[in-house]
């Protein structure tokens, strides 16, 4: 009877310590997603505070299409209200109306040799295109985190912590297809 309850009781705290275990790995998963997410946080904010800069300039150097530098305050506003809420869906699809709008942006300068050869512009353009790459990057790193997080909550036996705990499956974040791939800001001034 005593190697009944002594083997019953081992199992009761084998069980509990890979339930720990468990719970430990998925906050840890958890909170690589966050991360993730703050990296892109950081880096949509510093791109944020440098499109007006942008935007200013070209104001400066042409009677500039306001159509074209409207397309792109209003995006940056997008991105803003979608960042500031989390709505991953949303940032995706402002993200487009964005690179969209910088594209056209960075077309129509062409048209004006000053304001290519102003030393503002391109350090603004430089910055821009080195922000786009690193938002890329780090989109990929965090779309990675989320894929590790929602696969782990719904794998057993995972997935009876994760219920237990209410952990939440994240959403990618996701560019339409026409839109996948970044500015090339460089070419555009080629």
């Amino acid at each position: 009877m005593d190697i009944f309850i002594y083997s019953s009781l081992a199992g009761l705290v084998i069980a509990g310590v890979y339930g720990v275990m468990l719970y430990n790995s998925l906050v840890d998963i958890k909170h690589s997603v966050s991360q993730a997410w703050s990296n892109i946080d950081i880096l949509l904010k510093q791109r944020h505070d440098e499109l007006p800069k942008l935007v200013e300039t070209c104001k400066q150097y042409m009677g500039f299409e306001q159509e074209t530098l409207k397309q792109v305050i209003a995006a940056r506003s997008q991105v803003a209200t979608a960042r500031e809420t989390g709505n991953i869906g949303a940032l995706g699809s402002a993200e487009n109306m964005l690179r969209v709008g910088l594209g056209n942006l960075f077309a129509v300068a062409e048209d004006y040799p000053e304001l290519k050869a102003s030393e503002k512009f391109q350090h603004l353009q430089t910055r821009i295109t080195g922000l786009e790459n690193s938002i890329a990057d780090r989109r990929e790193y965090y779309n990675e985190a989320v894929k590790i997080n929602n696969v782990r909550i719904e794998q057993f036996p995972d997935v009876i912590i994760a219920n237990w705990f209410k952990f939440k499956p994240r959403d990618l974040l996701v560019f339409e297809n026409g839109e996948k791939q970044d500015v090339n800001i460089g070419k555009l001034f080629g």
